[in-house]
Parts: structure tokens; sequence; C-alpha cells
């Protein structure tokens, strides 16, 4: 099994739009840019912001 490390947090000055997103597969609930976003947690693109 692998596993992922903590999150992190990087300081981008606001230019880049943070969401909150959720996993509807695992239920993770995580942060993320752009339009592909995949669920750090299981890597489903199943997920809807929050």
């Amino acid at each position: 099994m692998c596993s992922v490390g903590d999150s992190f947090d990087i300081d981008m000055e606001g230019k880049l739009p943070v969401k909150s997103y959720e996993c509807k597969d695992c239920g993770n609930k995580f942060k993320g840019i752009g339009k592909n976003v995949k669920c750090p947690s299981c890597q489903s693109s199943n997920v809807t912001e929050s």
C-alpha cells in the first residue's frame, strides 16, 4: 500500500483561485486549483466543490 504524506500550503499571493472540494468516492475533503482536480487520497476525479 502506498501512502502520501501530509498536505502543504503554497502562498501564491492570490494569483490562483484555490477552491474546496470533496471526493464522492472516498469522502476526502481538500483544496485544489485548476479544472481537472483529482482527489489526493484516491486519485479519483469524481469530486465536487464544497
